[in-house]
């Protein structure tokens, strides 16, 4: 029987860039899942009959949300349901799944990248019919929705059996419960040359995969160790908790930072990688070397060619644009362009369907291809794991000749995380007020060239999307980008990215936070960060 329950709007129930993202208590309130769900389905059209994919990244509030939307979803008159066994699906997963099974698209259950646990963070995404982000125009008619529902509908049939393969039914609607590794394992050996990867574990190259107990645990055992003939126990932290083992799953230098000192020690093994909460971020670090997102960008455009998937070439590269220039470089020499894009994997999207870019990256531990439409931590490190086999050489050597022949971007990245959010709105506003008279004047030694608050052209669909970071650009080449982030949950996180061009090899060795030295003194002094925020230092330094 499905039944239709009066309700009010809750309020700020608009997406980010990543879908909606609260605390667990948040959508623990009661009809506040169901009032986002019924929003969301309102905002859509022509879904009758329709398959929808389902999934999530097994963090508390996983399961229960997942028997809502189900139950939401036959309500609203969708054919078919595909849902990870166990609730399980990685983001990259999903948009997989959504496309090989031509569904009208899917919702996805995270917060990516931020704490679980009963205290922690949870998140509603929609994904439309191409698997990618669901574009503005969706997100800003599901929040326009969601402030005037006054009802939502849903079905009073048992919950589904999440951990039995296999069909069942919720009123006419079918549900799927599937592998959630199958479709995507199976999509990764069309990309990679396999047979090379298993060699070069042939040879005694080892590795640590650290899966932080979250989603990718599943699929890089199956993928590295059981296809791929990694030693057992090259993944660890396998295992999906419901509070990802009370970590933080953001693979970055300090959430990770086990994994990056065995990559620096004397027992370090070949190669270190790692992922994040929903799979689709990725850290990578060779022995003794610590590999910037934004450099792993731009080597794997580089170096493409050399997996099946991408033999001959790609059409273009797509990056953030607080990513560094590196790949810039790269898609100069290959005679292509380099998008430069606003943050958020959705923008990437009508490059990809267009055929315009093949490659996208942004500087926060994500990239990808045109296989799918979101960023993708695994595949990430399938494609270093196929450039190794195919040039049998250390990492860092890889690196080193790549930076010798195209110069080095050195880059970091100045998290102030938790800020007061009115006053980091002001320290933004302040210096978009300033803009126009930066140019000419000299800070520490260096000149201003220009400044702006970054907006984009897109070259597909000619929509416009403004402020999207205040950047500013030394006459050294040199540039200073301040930005707001949308992916967390409490107060407001200041992103500060620094970056200095340095074409002597002879320097490239030089430890980068002491390259940029005075380009961070600048990014502190300059909107006054201390007395604006109260912080005397970041709290994350990538």
């Amino acid at each position: 029987m499905i039944r239709t329950v009066a309700t009010t709007p809750f309020e700020g129930q608009k997406p980010g860039t990543s879908g909606l993202r609260k605390k667990v208590q948040v959508f623990q309130q009661p009809h506040y899942v169901e009032n986002f769900v019924q929003a969301l389905f309102d905002s859509l059209a022509e879904f009758e009959g329709e398959t929808l994919v389902i999934g999530g990244d097994g963090r508390f509030y996983n399961r229960e949300a997942i028997q809502i939307v189900i139950k939401m979803a036959a309500a609203a008159g969708f054919g078919r349901v595909l849902v990870g066994k166990g609730g399980i699906l990685s983001t990259p997963a999903a948009s997989c799944v959504i496309r090989k099974h031509e569904a009208f698209g899917g919702i996805i259950l995270s917060a990516s990248h931020n704490m679980g646990g009963p205290h922690g963070d949870f998140g509603i995404k929609y994904n439309i019919g191409n698997g990618g982000p669901a574009p503005e125009p969706v997100t800003d008619a599901i929040f326009e929705r969601s402030k005037t529902i006054s009802e939502y509908r849903i079905s009073d049939a048992p919950d589904v059996d999440l951990d039995t393969l296999g069909l069942t039914r919720v009123e006419d609607m079918v549900v799927d419960v599937v592998d959630p590794v199958e479709d995507y394992a199976e999509l990764m050996g069309t990309l990679f040359d396999f047979d090379a990867i298993r060699d070069l574990f042939a040879t005694g190259f080892t590795m640590r995969f650290d899966a932080m107990s979250a989603v990718t645990g599943p699929y890089a055992t199956a993928i590295l160790e059981e296809t791929l003939g990694a030693a057992p126990g090259t993944v660890v932290h396998g295992e999906p908790l419901p509070d990802f083992g009370g970590h933080h799953p953001d693979p970055n230098l300090v959430h990770a930072k086990d994994l990056y000192d065995l990559l620096m020690s004397d027992h370090a093994p070949d190669l270190g990688a790692a992922s994040d909460g929903d799979g689709d971020r990725n850290m990578i670090i060779g022995r003794g070397l610590y590999l910037t997102p934004s450099d792993s960008l731009a080597l794997i455009a580089a170096n493409a060619h050399l997996a099946p998937g991408y033999k001959d070439g790609i059409k273009g590269i797509a990056r953030s644009m607080p990513t560094s220039g590196a790949a810039d470089r790269v898609a100069a020499k290959l005679g292509i362009t380099c998008y430069e894009t606003p943050t958020g994997w959705k923008f990437f999207g009508n490059l990809l369907d267009a055929g315009l870019a093949t490659v996208c990256g942004e500087e926060s531990f994500g990239t990808g291809s045109n296989h799918v439409r979101e960023k993708d931590g695994l595949w990430a490190v399938l494609m270093w794991l196929n450039i190794l086999a195919v040039r049998r050489q250390s990492l860092a050597d890889i690196v080193s000749a790549h930076w010798a022949e195209y110069g080095r971007n050195f880059y970091t990245r100045h998290d102030y995380e938790e800020v007061d959010a009115a006053a980091a709105d002001g320290l933004v506003g302040e210096l978009r007020r300033r803009l126009d008279g930066l140019p000419g004047t000299v800070i520490n030694g260096l000149t201003v060239e220009k400044a702006d608050d970054f907006a984009y052209h897109d070259p597909v669909d000619g929509s416009v999307t403004t402020r999207q970071g205040v950047r500013i650009f030394f006459t050294d080449g040199s540039r200073i980008v301040y930005r707001l982030s949308g992916t967390g949950t409490a107060g407001a996180t200041l992103r500060v990215y620094i970056e200095r061009f340095e074409p002597d090899a002879g320097r490239h060795g030089i430890d980068t936070q002491e390259v940029l030295a005075d380009l961070i003194e600048i990014a502190r002094s300059l909107p006054d960060i201390p007395g604006r925020t109260g912080r005397t230092a970041p709290s994350v330094i990538t």
